[in-house]
């Protein structure tokens, strides 16, 4: 069985999905965050339609909280720093392994107790062989189509802050010999203000085998530049591009955030899309639609979650079927 992780649309068993859990990480954003992150769940669950959702709280105080607000969901207590999972949760192998890669708090910004090993208690707590990767990698880092083509940025995977002793061409070697893939796709740089040194799946996301959905916006836009520059690198490399509309400019206490759509999650029945108030929202929630036919597309917002850095893929960790 190949050591490559089936693409996010094949079926998934279940997802982890972080509950918000601290009141001094999001201080008055605690109560939105966590309704937001239950509509999210709600709809990937879809009334048991889609898959099973596992909804990870740090503390006894969150568990019953979660518990309240989505009874059709099981509460899986562990404690972590954030509720990041994409980055923190093991990459579950297309052999059933659970990948648990190093993580050093996105190149040292945030130290928090709990996310270093949060990836080996939630892939024992599920019963899956874990097989620890010796290197740093966060899943947000990287997107595949399951045919072992993998998209990711220079910004964020060749960071000196992540593995300085690894080059490029041995981090290509360590994405095949750990995740099996096996054609890389090097984006550049990744969104304005992105603490995460520039995470993909907030600028392009596979939609089919060698198919990349990246954003499109005018000049108005402050990533409009790295959209044109992804777009020229996936048409170089052979990949086809779907360009779906961008949110465009979107602050918060007047500084630009890194609102996008491309940080959808793919469920077993729904689609869920981040949205954030543009009048650009119809718009990208209908273009994602249309790659999905076979799915509910919805979109959701994600404002409140967004101040902590991410939406709903970023705080999500599929589980193969």
């Amino acid at each position: 069985m190949t050591k490559t992780p089936p693409p996010e649309w094949a079926p998934h068993a279940a997802v982890w999905i972080g509950y918000p859990s601290h009141p001094e990480l999001w201080q008055d954003d605690l109560d939105e965050a966590r309704e937001e992150v239950t509509a999210f769940a709600r709809a990937v669950h879809a009334d048991g339609r889609g898959e099973q959702v596992l909804l990870v709280a740090a503390d006894d105080e969150a568990a019953s909280d979660a518990r309240t607000r989505a009874p059709f969901a099981e509460v899986v207590v562990e404690p972590f720093g954030d509720i990041w999972l994409r980055d923190t949760a093991p990459i579950v192998a297309g052999d059933g392994s659970a990948r648990d890669f190093g993580f050093n708090g996105w190149g040292g910004k945030y130290d928090l107790e709990g996310d270093d090993d949060i990836g080996a208690r939630l892939a024992r707590a599920r019963g899956l062989d874990r097989v620890a990767c010796d290197w740093i990698l966060e899943g947000g880092a990287i997107d595949g189509d399951g045919t072992g083509l993998v998209v990711t940025t220079e910004q964020c995977l060749l960071n000196p802050n992540r593995n300085a002793r690894l080059s490029q061409a041995e981090i290509e070697h360590r994405l095949a010999e750990d995740l099996g893939l096996t054609r890389v796709l090097w984006l550049g740089n990744g969104l304005l203000n992105d603490h995460t040194d520039g995470h993909v799946d907030n600028l392009a996301r596979f939609v089919g085998p060698n198919r990349l959905a990246v954003p499109h916006a005018g000049e108005n836009d402050p990533n409009w530049l790295v959209y044109q520059d992804a777009v020229r690198r996936a048409h170089d490399a052979g990949v086809e591009v779907v360009e779906i509309p961008s949110p465009g400019r979107v602050l918060r206490d007047e500084e630009v955030v890194p609102a996008s759509y491309m940080n959808f999650y793919i469920g077993n029945v729904a689609v869920v899309v981040p949205i954030y108030g543009s009048e650009q929202d119809d718009a990208g929630v209908a273009a994602i639609r249309a790659l999905f036919p076979d799915r509910e597309v919805v979109g959701l917002r994600a404002d409140a979650i967004l101040t902590g850095g991410g939406s709903f893929h970023c705080i999500s960790q599929q589980i193969p079927a």
